[in-house]
């Protein structure tokens, strides 16, 4: 059976989904302001495996909720 995550695993996975939000939103704003198209390419594909990582990190959260206390142990 799998553990709950300890709260530095919760405070780690926070963390990585706010740098991830914050690379998504650097990428974009790259997209916005280029005029070249392979730059703005490269940029959409990294906003899209940025966005799959978060996606996977919510997923994480999510689960650890499911197999987390309820009360404090």
């Amino acid at each position: 059976m799998l553990q709950p995550m300890t709260a530095k695993e919760l405070e780690y996975v926070a963390d990585s989904m706010s740098n991830e939000d914050l690379l998504m939103k650097q990428c974009a704003a790259v997209v916005a302001a280029s005029m070249t198209p392979a730059i703005r390419n490269c940029c959409t594909q990294m906003i899209s495996m940025h966005q799959q990582h978060y996606d996977s990190l919510m997923h994480a959260i999510q689960h650890h909720q499911q197999v987390a206390p309820t009360q404090p142990q």
